[in-house]
């Protein structure tokens, strides 16, 4: 775990803190994901979904809302799980430089 990804921050001199308004039902959506997923606390998740979104930012919004959709899907069982060359050859279909 790197020193951006600890619990509170607080580890790292160069953290900021910041205010975020969200809808309650989206913090209880975000609450039961980062607890679920297996991190520590809410702001590593936080940290962690937006690096992920900065360091890949050509993934689109679009994207983001298939998977959340499939995960919706395998949940409730109206899917099936798929493996990660699936995944790959998925995205590079998608991708217009493949």
């Amino acid at each position: 775990m790197s020193e951006a990804d600890s619990p509170d921050g607080a580890d790292d001199p160069e953290t900021v803190q910041i205010n975020l308004r969200l809808s309650k039902a989206f913090l209880d959506d975000i609450d039961t994901t980062w607890k679920e997923e297996g991190f520590n606390s809410r702001s590593e998740f936080l940290r962690y979904a937006a690096r992920d979104a900065v360091k890949h930012p050509a993934f689109s919004r679009e994207g983001w809302k298939q998977i959340a959709a499939s995960e919706h899907d395998l949940r409730s069982g109206d899917a099936e799980l798929v493996s990660r060359a699936e995944v790959v050859e998925m995205m590079d279909q998608d991708d217009p430089e493949h």
